[in-house]
């Protein structure tokens, strides 16, 4: 069997099932495991990605206004690949590459199976575990896989328990304030915090600054979708224009996190646990084996509207 995956949590399932050397194409945010990278890339944004926040937000709501595509899909590459099944997702029109993106590439003229997942639960994540394991006949190794997610995820509740449940916010995006939504709540919920915005299984959501000035977590965690660390620390300069952002308790004591949102807290993949994890080491400091910190970084403290620009805690 020949694939292409056009969802990067979709290509990680293949290859927890033991499946990679099936894949023959990715969409271009397939990056994990990394050797993926050397497939060639079957799609591409259909705008510069390097733009700040706001105007990359501004861009998709005027594209998706006018009907214009998120995502360029090469559907001559993808028949030159000759795949027998085509994985996408039907979630989000922003997030990723959709059927309808196919659609208009030329490619599902193809005599190919397609399947396309949609997750906003770890139950919905779960469930796309097994879709894709019986779309590759390996339902089997599909429930191993599952139960192997479970049991890391229990051990992130049971150890995250011992300690008191602090408040906290976590935020997809910083132009507009987006509160994080889907699974995230889950998370938080696995890692002993006690969520004050955002709601299990539903949509991450435009969230005016003032209500999360008046929700003041004692924590913020702050993920972009399709953010990398680095390019999410750069986040900071943005929030720092916010006149509610020194008002909160979380930036006065130093317990802003900013974190690689495109790798963890907004993929539907295989690195959900780890993300538990990640919020579980925020929150309490507890460490999972990975040197601590190397997913996220701390901000540190500042308690006046006059202190210069914070500086990143890199310790």
């Amino acid at each position: 069997m020949r694939v292409v995956s056009l969802l990067a949590s979709a290509t990680e399932i293949v290859c927890a099932l033991g499946a990679g050397d099936l894949l023959v194409g990715r969409s271009h945010e397939c990056d994990n495991p990394d050797w993926v990278r050397r497939l060639p890339a079957c799609s591409d944004p259909a705008f510069d990605v390097s733009l700040s926040s706001g105007e990359i937000d501004t861009e998709v709501r005027r594209r998706l206004r006018c009907d214009e595509p998120l995502y360029h899909v090469n559907g001559e590459l993808i028949r030159e690949l000759r795949p027998d099944l085509l994985i996408t997702q039907a979630h989000c029109e922003v997030c990723a590459v959709t059927p309808g993106d196919v659609e208009r590439s030329g490619a599902c003229a193809l005599s190919v199976e397609q399947i396309s997942l949609s997750a906003s639960s770890l139950m919905d994540i779960f469930q796309s575990i097994r879709q894709v394991a019986q779309a590759l006949n390996l339902e089997e190794q599909g429930e191993i896989v599952v139960r192997r997610e479970r049991q890391r995820l229990e051990a992130v509740r049971e150890k995250a328990a011992r300690f008191s449940s602090p408040t906290v916010v976590m935020l997809e995006w910083t132009e507009p304030v987006f509160v994080m939504g889907n699974w995230g709540p889950e998370l938080v919920e696995i890692a002993n915090g006690k969520l004050l915005l955002g709601r299990k299984g539903e949509y991450s959501t435009v969230t005016p600054g003032e209500q999360l000035r008046d929700a003041d977590p004692e924590h913020l965690i702050v993920a972009p979708c399709g953010f990398n660390l680095e390019r999410s620390l750069r986040e900071l300069s943005v929030l720092e224009q916010y006149p509610w952002w020194r008002e909160l308790q979380a930036v006065r004591e130093g317990n802003v996190a900013f974190a690689d949102g495109n790798l963890f807290f907004n993929r539907s993949g295989m690195t959900i646990s780890q993300t538990a994890e990640i919020i579980a080491e925020i929150l309490h400091g507890v460490t999972f084996g990975e040197p601590g910190g190397a997913h996220w970084r701390r901000i540190e403290a500042q308690v006046a509207r006059d202190v210069p620009r914070m500086r990143v805690n890199h310790n």
